[in-house]
């Protein structure tokens, strides 16, 4: 699971032309990660990084079965 700093920085390091290899090596992550959250993740303005920690936390509890 990434962070919401990580997250901020694939947005600075996508917005800076970094390819998604490079950020996956930059943040010690594979590369399908950060494909995954960039296709996961991209609204009709691309991708925000303050709009997807939200969407990402929504996600993960609604995957969570009551106990």
């Amino acid at each position: 699971q990434l962070t919401e700093e990580q997250r901020c920085q694939i947005w600075a390091l996508k917005k800076s032309d970094w390819s998604q290899r490079a950020i996956a090596k930059e943040l010690g992550v594979s590369q399908p990660t950060i494909s995954r959250e960039l296709t996961r993740n991209r609204g009709g303005n691309g991708y925000r990084h303050k709009q997807t920690q939200g969407m990402a936390e929504e996600r993960r509890r609604l995957s969570k079965k009551p106990t």
